[in-house]
């Protein structure tokens, strides 16, 4: 009988010794400098049996230090409903990859078009792809698109309140890209609408870049920016928490021509750092120049309501030297994680997880502004994250929370810090937060 995916059998392995034309293994590293080659044997365990590796790990496991988690920065502390990892650790979704073949993939695209559609109905755009790498690099993806649709212009403007993790990300592709990249100036805490509009009157604009929530936690109004960016024939694109927009105003409400940012507050664990999942939603009208993948519904030959990739005579596969963007994989995986859950929650849902991780959050900044060691940096609405001034150094705060089972925040700077809190903190810790704070 035949293993497919059993390791090669000594008879296999001299056979396709011989294709090649070599003698041994060793022969195929005969162009490696022998300075590079290790002379010894690898530093790692010796063998374990199943049991003894579950135990490794479990004290692997005791090592780390649980922290109540305060620090947010676009990435939040969310519960996620232990159903969420039941149904992905199921083997077809677990295993599936891009479904090229629709009619052995309805499973896979049907979950994608819900995907879709939820992100579109969140929103308030037209159309949603499924999905890019995280939130940097769809807002990356956002930008080459304005600057594609507006063909001759190369300049964009980013407003200094957007989150300097994606303000770095877009640095880099923007610099591979032949793009223009401008900073929007800030006043007390949001973007400033005058330096916008100084900055668009050059006529060369491709697009604008606005985030709301901002990097400080503060909603910012966007009222009007819209018709200043459309008037000087410039797209707006914003980047934004798909978490809060169960509360906030949309980002078409706003006039967006592209919806992007991290879709990880929608029940995604943190998991030191990812997978997490990119959204980009915009305009019917830019559609074609979206990067990712689109599902969409029809109908096969005996009426029945069925699921493919659609658009696909694209750049993406026919003409690469005139694609918008090289996407053209998805983590459906976690398109998957964030229908799951929003599904599970629905409106009522998602508004309430909202609400309570409002009512945590002012109820922590109220408590922290009580001490009279530290206040609200910027009097502005916020939702579930700000930012504070202190009276003694971040640092100390930092490292006395974490010495009592708290992550405090994110550092700003020596006096400043960025407070996250969500449904998952509990009085406890809000009480413990403020103690340490007068103990400073």
């Amino acid at each position: 009988m035949s293993h497919r995916f059993f390791p090669h059998t000594p008879a296999e392995i001299e056979q396709m010794l011989a294709t090649v034309g070599v003698a041994s293994l060793d022969d195929l590293y005969a162009d490696v400098p022998d300075e590079l080659l290790l002379k010894r044997d690898y530093d790692i365990p010796s063998v374990m049996s199943e049991i003894e590796i579950r135990r490794f790990f479990t004290d692997l496991g005791r090592a780390n230090n649980q922290l109540a988690c305060f620090a947010g920065g676009g990435f939040y502390h969310r519960y996620a409903p232990a159903v969420i990892s039941a149904i992905l650790q199921r083997s077809e979704f677990l295993t599936a990859y891009t479904p090229y073949q629709p009619e052995i993939s309805q499973g896979t695209l049907q979950y994608i078009f819900e995907y879709q559609s939820m992100m579109t109905e969140l929103t308030g755009m037209d159309v949603s792809n499924a999905s890019l790498y995280d939130g940097s690099t769809a807002t990356a993806e956002a930008m080459m698109m304005t600057v594609s649709a507006a063909r001759k212009r190369r300049r964009v403007l980013v407003s200094a309140t957007v989150n300097t993790t994606v303000r770095n990300v877009l640095d880099t592709y923007a610099h591979y890209h032949d793009i223009v990249v401008d900073t929007i100036a800030e006043t007390d805490g949001v973007t400033s609408r005058e330096d916008m509009v100084a900055k668009l009157s050059a006529g060369d604009v491709a697009g604008v870049i606005l985030q709301s929530p901002n990097r400080y936690g503060v909603i910012e109004d966007l009222t009007g920016f819209a018709d200043d960016c459309h008037g000087a024939k410039a797209l707006m694109v914003i980047n934004t928490d798909p978490s809060t927009l169960a509360l906030l105003r949309t980002p078409a409400e706003w006039g967006a021509d592209i919806a992007v940012g991290d879709a990880q507050p929608l029940g995604m664990p943190l998991s030191f750092g990812g997978p997490y999942l990119g959204f980009l939603c915009c305009t019917k009208a830019l559609m074609r120049k979206m990067p990712g993948r689109i599902v969409g519904a029809t109908r096969d030959e005996d009426g029945q309501r069925t699921f493919v990739l659609t658009l696909q005579a694209r750049e993406q596969h026919i003409r690469r030297d005139k694609a918008t963007s090289n996407i053209c994989s998805n983590q459906s995986l976690m398109a998957l994680y964030v229908a799951v859950y929003v599904a599970l929650m629905g409106a009522k849902g998602l508004r309430e997880v909202c609400s309570l991780s409002a009512s945590v959050a002012h109820a922590l900044c109220s408590k922290l502004q009580s001490t009279g060691k530290m206040r609200l940096k910027y009097d502005r609405p916020f939702l579930n994250e700000f930012t504070m001034t202190t009276n003694f150094p971040v640092d100390e705060l930092m490292e006395r929370c974490r010495r009592n089972g708290i992550l405090a925040g994110i550092k700003i700077d020596d006096h400043t810090v960025l407070i996250a809190a969500t449904e998952m903190n509990t009085r406890e810790e809000i009480d413990k937060y403020v103690e340490i704070v007068n103990e400073i």
